[in-house]
Order: C-alpha cells, then sequence, then structure tokens
C-alpha cells in the first residue's frame, strides 16, 4: 500500500513532475496559456514565457501541449533541451522532431532548406499550423536564437508556417534584450510569477482533491497553508516539495493532519540535516545520499 492511500487519498498529489493533470492555474498561468492559444490559432509566429526556477514553466508547456495534441489543426514537435554543438546538430534535431524526410548530407544550407521545404508544406499545401515548443530556452545560444529568427522569416499573407513557444528562465531576457531583430517577432511575451497567499491555499487544495481526497476532510490547516506561503514564496515547486514531506510526516508521526508546528519540526530538522550533510563534504545541490529523509527538501533549501 503506497502511504498516500493511508490518507484517503487514490493519487500521489505532490509528486515534483509535471503532470497537466495537477496543474493548478493560477491568474497568472490562465492569462498566459489564453493568450499563446490565441497567439497559436492565428498563426502569430514567436512566443516567449519566462519565469523563474520552479514557477511552473514546463508543467504549463505540457498543459498546452496537451491542449494542441488533441487537434487536427496543429503539428506538434517538442524540444526538451537546446543544447547542441552546432547550428546544423540544431536544424538536425528539428528535422527529426517533425519526421522531416530527407538528410542534409553536413551541409548547412542543405539543412534549412529542408526545414523551409517541410514548413511550406505542412504550412501551405496541408493547412497545418506548425508548433515548435522549447523548454530550458535560457539554454538558447545567440546562434541557434539567430536560427529560430531566419526561419520565422517563412510565411504566407495570412500567418506564420512556424509558430514557436520558448518556455525559459528569466536569464533569457538579457540575451534576447541584445537582439531587437528577434523581439520585435514576439507575439506573446508572459512573465509567470510566484502564487498569492489565496493561490496557495487553492493550489493544495486543488491536488488534494484531483488524489482523490473525500470532499470535507483537511489534511492541512488554514496555518499550515499560510506557513508554507511564506517558506515558498509562493513557487509551485517549492510547495510541492514542502506539501509532499508533510504528508509522509502525517504516517510516521502517526498524525491526522499538517499543522504550523509540523512543518516547523520539518524544516528544522531539514536544515540541520544539511549542515551535517554540508559538514561532512557532501554537496547539497549535487552530492550525497540522495536517499536520506528530505534531502529533496535539502536542495530546495540550498536555493532559497
Amino acid at each position: 500500500m503506497e502511504y498516500y492511500e493511508l490518507l484517503g487519498l487514490k493519487l500521489e498529489p505532490f509528486m515534483d513532475t509535471a503532470d497537466p493533470y495537477f496543474l493548478y492555474q493560477s491568474a497568472s498561468h490562465r492569462e498566459c496559456l489564453h493568450r499563446l492559444e490565441i497567439s497559436l490559432r492565428l498563426g502569430r509566429g514567436l512566443n516567449l514565457v519566462l519565469g523563474d526556477v520552479g514557477t511552473g514553466k514546463t508543467t504549463l508547456a505540457q498543459a498546452l501541449e496537451q491542449t494542441l495534441m488533441n487537434e487536427e489543426q496543429f503539428l506538434l514537435g517538442k524540444l526538451l533541451d537546446p543544447t547542441f554543438s552546432s547550428e546544423s546538430q540544431f536544424l538536425e534535431n528539428i528535422r527529426m522532431i517533425f519526421n522531416i524526410d530527407g538528410r542534409a548530407s553536413g551541409s548547412l544550407l542543405a539543412a534549412k532548406n529542408l526545414v523551409k521545404n517541410f514548413l511550406f508544406r505542412a504550412g501551405v499545401e496541408e493547412t497545418r499550423t506548425v508548433v515548435l515548443l522549447i523548454d530550458e530556452g535560457q539554454k538558447l545560444t545567440s546562434v541557434y536564437l539567430e536560427t529560430l529568427r531566419m526561419l520565422l522569416n517563412y510565411q504566407t499573407p495570412q500567418k506564420k508556417l512556424l509558430n514557436i513557444v520558448i518556455f525559459g528562465q528569466l536569464e533569457l531576457l538579457s540575451e534576447i534584450q541584445q537582439k531587437p531583430n528577434f523581439t520585435d517577432r514576439i507575439s506573446v511575451f508572459h512573465i509567470l510569477v510566484p502564487l498569492t497567499r489565496d493561490e496557495t491555499h487553492k493550489m493544495i487544495d486543488f491536488r488534494l482533491a484531483r488524489a482523490g481526497l473525500p470532499e470535507g476532510r483537511e489534511l492541512f490547516t488554514t496555518e499550515a497553508k499560510d506557513f508554507i506561503f511564506r517558506e515558498t514564496h509562493g513557487r509551485p515547486r517549492k510547495i510541492t516539495l514542502l506539501c509532499h514531506e508533510a504528508l509522509e510526516q502525517l504516517i510516521v508521526l502517526n498524525r491526522n493532519v499538517v499543522t504550523e508546528e509540523l512543518l516547523t519540526g520539518i524544516l528544522a530538522r531539514t536544515k540541520q540535516t544539511a549542515a551535517v550533510a554540508v559538514g561532512a563534504g557532501e554537496s547539497v545541490e549535487s552530492g550525497g545520499n540522495s536517499s536520506k529523509p528530505g534531502f529533496s527538501l535539502m536542495k530546495w533549501l540550498g536555493r532559497r
């Protein structure tokens, strides 16, 4: 039996994975998704979503992908990590993502022509809307940004033949600000912001309800939710990590509800464990024994 079943749940409510089923849409998330859908349906081209670590960019990308996959109009490709050794390799990966026939034979011009011909065939002859989702956009180099800008030049009088949505950390902003020819093409520019106190409460309740918590039952006190908001500053990933740790402690301590006192104890023990790990020469970020209790929370504390 899984630990969450002991709490009357059918699913793990606070897994640290990008599952759209558990995406709580804050005002910022709802606005972003709405604007992206409009832009993509109109074939507006380039869209950029930025946010700090843990603000829900990857989950938002998954939710958008799920929506687009259900419609025949869209031809969807996804690039999870745009780290490549050359522009040719970058284009080759785009070719593979969209299953474009043919090989570029090592020529950069040939690779560009393959993608160009595909875009005109799919967008004009087949009247499809081609969408490329790029996660970890802060890893895009100046060369790859220029490649994307070049691909955005392919269009009809009615629409762009390639629509791009880049999800990245805030550091990407300084890179693109140096490229006015790139920024001028942006249709949707959205910065995800942390959750408010009220949204933090609603996120916790939403995920528990999604996991099957019986109606009327409470697993977190109001004071506990307030504590979580203060400690996480409304960042969804941090909320998820702390809530997961709290539910596990409910089972360990044989309690029925998460209180502020329980959460205070969790953080105190985690900080102590982190101090011991650092003293023993273990890296909170990348080393040590990841099976230790509270290890994920230790990494979280290291990024505060």
